[in-house]
């Protein structure tokens, strides 16, 4: 019995999965929380009511957040360890942005919301590079939640010669916008209607790259 039918017998394989969605909604459902809520509400709040959500709300939050992201990448290696030989396109470019977002998370976002939780004196410049690679990871989890998704229901096939066209282009794609997420600007992503259409539009080009390549 090889690796993958002995994962999947002992319902291992099920297991993973479970902890990989649990762990996924409470990492990508505070994501959308901060983006959504938080953050239009600290546009509006006053000070001294922002200063104390800052120091009791946030760190709870991004508590919650940066494990649920790391429990999120760890199950997800563990599924993908087992199914090395029938990787699809799909799964590799989820994959590939949910890594990514992970090491926002981690070496981003996190390192320079402590800065701000502290007071520190960084933490104005802080601020704005935590937000920026958090937009960049509300705009990264629409298409990978797509791709996830279509793996399952509507596969683009295993990655081989011929898928190489549209993997290298979509990987060509995600990194600008990753540089841009270290070193740019959030541009339309100020506001949320603007990465939620980002997100989209990302959404179809990724897809209408995979679909045409």
């Amino acid at each position: 019995m090889d690796n993958i039918a002995l994962f999947s017998s002992h319902g291992l394989d099920y297991l993973f999965r479970w902890g990989h969605f649990l762990a996924g909604i409470t990492w990508i459902g505070l994501l959308y929380y901060f983006n959504f809520v938080q953050g239009e509400y600290f546009k509006e709040a006053e000070d001294g009511a922002k200063a104390n959500a800052v120091q009791k709300l946030v760190p709870r939050a991004l508590w919650w957040f940066r494990w649920g992201a790391m429990f999120t990448f760890l199950t997800g290696l563990v599924l993908l360890h087992f199914r090395m030989s029938g990787i699809s396109l799909d799964i590799t470019l989820g994959a590939l942005l949910g890594t990514l977002m992970f090491l926002n998370v981690w070496l981003i976002i996190w390192p320079n919301q402590k800065l701000v939780i502290a007071g520190a004196p960084e933490a104005a410049a802080a601020a704005p590079k935590a937000a920026l690679a958090s937009r960049t990871n509300t705009l990264f989890s629409l298409p990978m939640l797509f791709f996830m998704g279509s793996s399952g229901h509507m596969p683009s096939g295993l990655v081989t010669e011929a898928s190489m066209p549209a993997l290298i282009v979509s990987l060509v794609v995600i990194a600008a916008l990753e540089a841009n997420a270290i070193f740019g600007k959030q541009g339309p992503m100020t506001t949320v209607k603007g990465v939620i259409t980002s997100g989209v539009a990302l959404t179809v080009v990724l897809y209408g790259v995979v679909s045409l390549l």
